[in-house]
């Protein structure tokens, strides 16, 4: 007797959200299946992985690879036009760190012109990523999602303590796509996206950002919060649960001591590139498998890695 195995396809089904307009417009979510399991049914749109840059420029190359893959970019926008030659890299994400004001302090003002100059330099579609300040981070969304009005950016992200002036600029002012940050925790997430929707911003204009860590450090919440969210939203088809999620892994991947330890400090664990490449591979690959359905990443060879892993499996 053959074996007929039972698909599992539920009635419910992740949002589908565009980012990005024209040709190299793309879409996250849409699926109403686990994450790869294409045996169950067909995957609408698979997996999507951005390229992080920052406000500080070429000092951001901090290995040999990055520099040589930047080699001669001599603005921001430079390294945005040299990403859409990134294999794998579906989408920019502009990480203005720069801008804390417990760090460098940038002016909202000068983050403004940077993104602007960014997005005239490629077509991609693009993602802001704020400093982490709620407030300063409120101030920048708003101003940037005034100035690229038209372009269907993300801001990277709405939080607990700013979702308000955020949403209503960002989201409803100028029609962009927000993103909801929550602490790693299937609660605060609904609780998140559900404010936000009250708001007044349209659920497929949400993209959860429900937290990350690297593989190694207490990445089991994170699996855990992937998996249950994914189970609410299509096993018991909680519509508050529905967003597309996005994870940002080369924020915490690159700050681990595996891709910080010098080489001289530490010989026996190898070269100190290829570690941060393997965090960065085994942190994205763990991520997607549990429900992402976008990665940021940095190093042009852990973006490669997981595109092809991506169309191995989709």
């Amino acid at each position: 007797m053959s074996f007929a195995p039972k698909k599992q396809a539920f009635n419910a089904k992740i949002n589908a959200v565009t980012l990005g307009t024209g040709d190299k417009a793309i879409v996250l979510g849409g699926q109403n299946v686990l994450p790869f399991y294409t045996f169950d049914a067909p995957i609408e749109n698979k997996p999507k992985i951005g390229a992080e840059i920052t406000d500080a420029g070429m000092a951001m190359c901090t290995t040999e690879g990055l520099k040589a893959f930047y080699e001669g970019c001599a603005t921001v926008a430079d390294m945005a036009k040299r990403v859409e030659t990134m294999t794998g890299a579906s989408f920019i994400a502009l990480s203005l760190e720069g801008a804390d004001p417990n760090g460098e302090n940038k002016s909202v003002e000068e983050c403004v012109e940077l993104a602007k100059s960014v997005a005239a330099a490629t077509d991609l579609p693009l993602v802001i990523v704020g400093c982490k300040n709620v407030d300063k981070d409120a101030e920048l969304f708003n101003k940037i999602a005034e100035a690229l009005a038209g372009k269907n950016i993300l801001v990277l992200s709405a939080r607990e303590e700013n979702y308000k002036a955020v949403g209503a600029s960002a989201g409803l002012a100028y029609n962009q796509k927000v993103g909801a940050e929550s602490a790693v925790d299937i609660n605060l997430a609904k609780q998140l996206n559900t404010v936000m929707t009250q708001l007044g911003v349209n659920a497929q204009s949400i993209v959860m950002n429900a937290g990350s860590a690297a593989a190694g450090y207490g990445y089991e919440y994170v699996a855990s919060t992937l998996d249950r969210i994914k189970a609410a939203a299509l096993q018991q088809g909680d519509a508050q649960l529905q967003m597309p999620i996005i994870t940002p892994v080369s924020a915490d991947t690159w700050g681990v001591k595996e891709a910080t330890a010098a080489e001289a400090d530490m010989p026996e664990w190898g070269s100190q590139e290829e570690r941060a490449i393997e965090m960065e591979v085994v942190t994205a690959s763990a991520c997607l498998a549990g429900g992402s359905d976008a990665v940021i990443m940095r190093h042009p060879a852990a973006v490669e890695a997981i595109a092809k892993m991506i169309d191995a499996l989709i």
